[in-house]
């Protein structure tokens, strides 16, 4: 999948389970040049996995039309969206052609200290990206993620996506990741289980 030396991650890092790249995000460098010139990074210690069709908490869910048709198109680009008619959101598009997933980025830590990171919409201030990013190819245009070493199993934890109570029984699944005791979560107190990678696929 990654070439030695590969910096920028390739599409084919994306055309996977969602829930595999959404933990294999973590530790990742989230990257991107602003059209000011300044080039702003962080550290992704937060991600949301959203899969398939039938996840009542995922956009798609409305089928390939409207702000969903991004997750059904190719894997790799970066799907920006913006809730409570204010805050952008972060999403880079999963899986083949035609079936919609995307990992939603919800906290980093970023590279400069006076910046926050803590919530989806922390991460689109702290790296300027709003919905003039999205459909940006993450593998070709001034926003990326960047190769960096894994995070171990044993720091991985996962538990429910947040905020998304209107789902019903899809709102229980353990599809949210995050690196354990990182400071800069989108909640300070989470709580849940050690990733067996099993539940992976």
């Amino acid at each position: 999948m990654l070439q030695a030396g590969e910096r920028v991650l390739p599409r084919g890092f994306y055309a996977r389970s969602t829930l595999v790249v959404a933990r294999d995000m973590l530790g990742k460098r989230l990257v991107h040049l602003g059209d000011d010139g300044l080039e702003r990074a962080g550290t992704i210690v937060e991600t949301e996995a959203y899969v398939g069709p039938h996840d009542a908490a995922s956009h798609a869910r409305s089928g390939p039309r409207g702000r969903a048709a991004l997750m059904y198109g190719k894997a790799g680009v970066a799907y920006v969206y913006l809730i409570y008619g204010v805050h952008n959101c972060f999403n880079a598009t999963t899986e083949p052609d035609g079936y919609p997933g995307a990992v939603l980025v919800r906290a980093v830590e970023p590279c400069d200290p006076a910046e926050r990171g803590a919530g989806p919409a922390l991460v689109c201030r702290a790296l300027s990206i709003d919905r003039g990013c999205s459909g940006l190819d993450l593998t070709t245009s001034n926003l990326r993620l960047e190769n960096a070493p894994p995070i171990p199993d044993a720091l991985v934890r996962v538990g429910p996506r947040i905020g998304v109570d209107y789902a019903g029984a899809w709102a229980d699944h353990p599809w949210r990741f995050w690196v354990a005791d990182s400071p800069h979560l989108s909640r300070r107190r989470l709580t849940g289980t050690t990733l067996d990678p099993a539940m992976l696929g």
